[in-house]
């Protein structure tokens, strides 16, 4: 029997400035939701032509980007580049570290650049492992009808209703799903036991948990956070609505470990937080690539 998980708190990500210019809404990090185990911090971000999030230090988490609208190229001092357009994902493991640049693409209508950034955390002994990058291009992310028709799920991580994802890609591990609901459609999915999760909403308005007092309306650019106990979340949209609700359903196995974070260093002690600020600013112990280098995508920065 299926039982329902209740509903922690539902609060609104505020608009802020981050990076070069750019513009977030940061809901996982903030005095209202931080170290939410595995999580560490939810950005929405809108990057304009000429902002972007030029050269900088990772260490000891994974990030995870997904694109919306337009593209979004990056760069790291290991040679690695590339891009992601909309409906893409890149998985970055931080590992020991790594130093790299994410700009966006300069759209030819002056457009902004859409999408999601997760930071998720490692398990201690992956603080060490060697950076790597993997990405997932849209067409490989298997997306299923359900509720007659009236609601998409895309999986980009995990199961749902039956179907799998096409690979795991991130070391701790999430699921993930992007969620669209048509007026009068429903959607109940399973998540694992024992996982922290939340709920992220892009358009429209939702319902939330299950009919009756313990449902709540939330429209877009909230964070639904769901307590621990129980294996399902249901959400409907009602059939009068005016557009379709979308939301990314998110869940994560919590790590029984200590969080200190500074910055982009997210580490297990404040002594490892000091040894990698004096790492990345003598170029070593997995920064050594760092010395000298400038991306070339950080240097279109308009000044």
């Amino acid at each position: 029997m299926t039982v329902p998980r209740a509903i922690r708190q539902v609060f609104v990500a505020t608009e802020q400035s981050e990076g070069a210019g750019a513009r977030i809404r940061r809901s996982i990090g903030t005095p209202r939701l931080r170290n939410f185990s595995p999580f560490l911090m939810l950005d929405h971000f809108t990057v304009h032509p000429g902002a972007g999030f030029p050269d900088h230090p990772h260490r000891g988490q994974e990030t995870i980007t997904y694109l919306l609208e337009g593209a979004v190229d990056h760069e790291d001092f290991a040679g690695n580049a590339g891009t992601i357009e909309a409906g893409d994902l890149q998985f970055m493991t931080a590992g020991r570290g790594i130093m790299h640049a994410e700009m966006p693409r300069q759209n030819a209508d002056g457009s902004a650049n859409v999408g999601m950034q997760l930071w998720v955390d490692l398990p201690e002994k992956l603080k060490a492992c060697e950076p790597r990058y993997r990405d997932l291009r849209a067409k490989e992310i298997p997306q299923i009808e359900v509720d007659d028709g009236k609601a998409s799920i895309k999986i980009i991580s995990g199961r749902s209703h039956g179907t799998d994802s096409v690979q795991e890609l991130a070391y701790t591990p999430v699921w993930i799903f992007d969620v669209t609901i048509r007026p009068g459609g429903k959607v109940t999915q399973d998540l694992p036991v024992g996982w922290n999760a939340f709920a992220y909403t892009l358009s429209g308005t939702s319902l939330f948990g299950s009919a009756g007092k313990d449902q709540q309306t939330v429209e877009r650019f909230h964070n639904v956070v769901f307590e621990q106990e129980g294996d399902a979340v249901t959400v409907e949209v009602d059939p009068s609505a005016a557009e379709d609700g979308r939301f990314i359903l998110v869940a994560g196995l919590p790590l029984d470990q200590k969080v200190v974070q500074y910055g982009p260093f997210v580490l297990n002690s404040q002594e490892q937080v000091y040894q990698a600020m004096l790492d990345y600013q003598s170029h070593s112990n997995g920064f050594e690539r760092a010395a000298g280098w400038r991306s070339e995508i950080g240097k279109s920065m308009v000044h």
